[in-house]
């Protein structure tokens, strides 16, 4: 059984999705998510326990659990170049 505080809960029918949590804007939640996976790629230790995840979903998990936050005015306002 899934706790309701647990970000991995079912929605629709699909187990194992993220929920975005209610006051986080889309946009910044997956650039924040984003980032935070690049760190975890890199070697960084998960902030959160939960089982054998892809880097990806540990990082959504700790964005919705509230252990990674955005600071203002550290994201870029544009792209890198490439």
């Amino acid at each position: 059984m899934v706790s309701p505080d647990d970000p991995l809960s079912s929605h629709k029918g699909a187990p194992h999705l993220v929920e975005r949590p209610a006051e986080w804007n889309a946009y910044e939640y997956v650039i924040v998510a984003s980032l935070r996976a690049h760190q975890l790629m890199s070697g960084c230790l998960p902030r959160v326990t939960g089982g054998p995840h892809k880097a990806t979903t540990l990082a959504q998990m700790e964005v919705s659990a509230g252990k990674v936050a955005r600071v203002p005015g550290i994201l870029p306002t544009t792209a890198p170049k490439i």
